[in-house]
């Protein structure tokens, strides 16, 4: 019998910086899963012997770890659980392969789906299983979930269901800073900036030792919703609706007073070349050439960028230095912040068509047990990694993240859901473990809300909210560049406040208050 895990309706929930979501918290990163800060880690438990069973399963497929059925994973995961998964993967984009078997009805039993606004749709209409109706035959699921009960709330859907396993730790792959040139810096006598006039006074320094350079450089051409995000929380606000944890209500980052003062900044440093002229349609090819041919010192990107920039150029430059670089506060009293990115939004789910439920639960609830977390992040003792005292270490023969994801399968679609981050760190380089520890000194203290909508809700945001979106980027361009004049911002705020931002801000407040009044309890 499968019994319901009941959501019962309580007072507003506050919103917790998920615990044990950041790995770089001063340890070396091979510490054993469990003891990295964390607590209540679920116990083991041990997993009923199964016959052999095998599910199909739709799987992404990406280009630096092509999929192969040799991944020592895949045995690894049959020894514990019996299970093999028979993987097809698309033939071209994933979105596109999961609306076709959508369509003929003709599902593989498990898929991973990118994103849980496709996984929440596709699970209103009947495709998928609702995940808690089957959380009591799965102690270990249920055990994480209590552990992270915020992380929990946001996998739900909006009308209180699970279509996708939770995940968490991989997320951290998605964590962004600010990076500087550190050998620059040092050889000039400037320190790094703690604020934006700080960042200020250094840039127009270094540009005019380095007249023919762009001091700070963003790929804002390639991801401007992640650069927006970014100064935006320099400045306090957010890059859009955004929940403001001191009022308790949702606020509307591009038409706030603080918003305002980094369009002003931007444009003093476009003013005065400070920034390429050229910004808004940066590439990630041209930003890689400045940053490595010292056209440019500064910028924000993913965390990887340290080893990605030092290992490249210091073969041939010695001296070159990417370094973390704390983020610059914006305005006084805005404290210094990083964004918090690092949170994974695909996983996998299971067809409502399978004849393998129950079975394919018992499989899911592995990856949520300690074993599973060892074996799913390091992989098998003796085969990958040694243990010394409280401590995980790869063996020798794994230096690199990317070649140990080639090799082994680990950490690949479909073969984690809850990973233990530090085994990344430990084959990092000192450098970019330091990045981690650093950076995770920035992290905002609650995490912004990720409400789950309705099909009503989706729309609202696809068509008010994107008009709003477009003629704020719009807007953004011609002020910074000029062609508007900022003495204009009232009439620009009026502007976006008639194509609908309050009902915009309606939507995601009700999307806010229906998660929050939702605790999960198992009956």
């Amino acid at each position: 019998m499968k019994k319901p895990y009941s959501i019962m309706m309580t007072g507003l929930l506050s919103v917790a910086l998920l615990a044990g979501c950041t790995s770089g918290n001063g340890n070396s990163g091979t510490n054993t899963p469990g003891t990295n800060g964390e607590t209540n880690t679920p116990p083991t438990t041990e997993q009923t012997e199964l016959p052999s069973k095998t599910f199909t399963a739709l799987l992404d497929n990406n280009a630096t770890f092509p999929y192969t059925a040799d991944w020592p994973i895949w045995k690894w995961l049959k020894e514990k659980t019996g299970v093999t998964l028979d993987v097809q993967t698309p033939s071209g984009k994933l979105g596109e392969s999961l609306n076709l078997a959508i369509a003929s009805n003709n599902l593989p039993d498990l898929m991973y789906m990118p994103n849980r606004r496709e996984s929440n749709k596709f699970g209103q209409q009947g495709a998928l299983v609702d995940i808690l109706e089957y959380v009591d035959q799965m102690p270990n699921l249920s055990s994480w979930m209590e552990q992270y009960p915020e992380e929990s709330k946001a996998a739900l859907s909006a009308d209180g269901k699970m279509y996708m396993f939770p995940n968490q730790g991989f997320g951290e792959t998605n964590r962004m800073i600010w990076l500087y040139r550190q050998d620059i810096f040092e050889a000039e006598g400037l320190a790094a900036p703690a604020t934006f006039d700080e960042l200020y006074e250094a840039l127009k320094k270094l540009k005019a030792k380095y007249p023919d350079t762009y001091p700070l450089s963003l790929r804002y051409g390639q991801i401007p919703d992640e650069m927006n995000t970014n100064l935006a929380v320099n400045f306090g606000v957010g890059e859009g609706a955004y929940y403001d944890f001191e009022s308790k209500e949702w606020l509307y980052g591009p038409v706030q007073d603080n918003y305002k003062a980094l369009v002003e900044k931007w444009k003093t440093f476009y003013d005065e070349g400070l920034i390429p002229p050229d910004f808004l349609s940066l590439q990630t090819k041209q930003w890689q050439d400045m940053m490595s041919t010292s056209q440019a010192f500064v910028t924000i990107d993913y965390i990887s960028r340290v080893d990605f920039f030092n290992n490249a150029m210091q073969k041939d430059n010695p001296s070159y230095n990417m370094q973390f670089m704390p983020p610059p506060a914006g305005v006084p009293g805005v404290p210094q912040h990083n964004p918090y990115l690092h949170y994974m939004e695909g996983g996998l789910t299971v067809a409502s068509t399978s004849k393998h439920i129950e079975d394919i639960m018992q499989y899911m609830d592995f990856f949520f047990s300690e074993e599973g977390r060892v074996l799913t992040s390091w992989g098998v003792e003796g085969e990958t990694y040694e243990k010394e005292g409280d401590t995980y270490k790869f063996k020798p023969e794994f230096t690199d993240v990317t070649e140990m994801r080639k090799q082994t399968g680990l950490q690949t679609s479909g073969t984690y859901a809850w990973i233990d981050y530090n085994a990344h760190l430990s084959l990092f380089s000192e450098d970019l473990q330091n990045a981690y520890t650093e950076a995770a000194k920035y992290d905002p203290a609650n995490m912004q809300p990720r409400p789950a909508f309705t099909e009503e809700e989706n729309e609202i945001i696809s068509l008010t909210g994107q008009a709003i979106k477009k003629h704020r980027d719009e807007s953004f361009a011609k002020f910074v560049t000029g062609s508007r004049d900022l003495a204009e911002w009232d009439s620009y705020v009026a502007e976006l406040e008639n194509l609908g931002l309050q009902k915009l801000l309606d939507t995601y407040k009700a999307a806010y208050d229906r998660q929050q009044n939702v605790e999960l309890k198992v009956n």
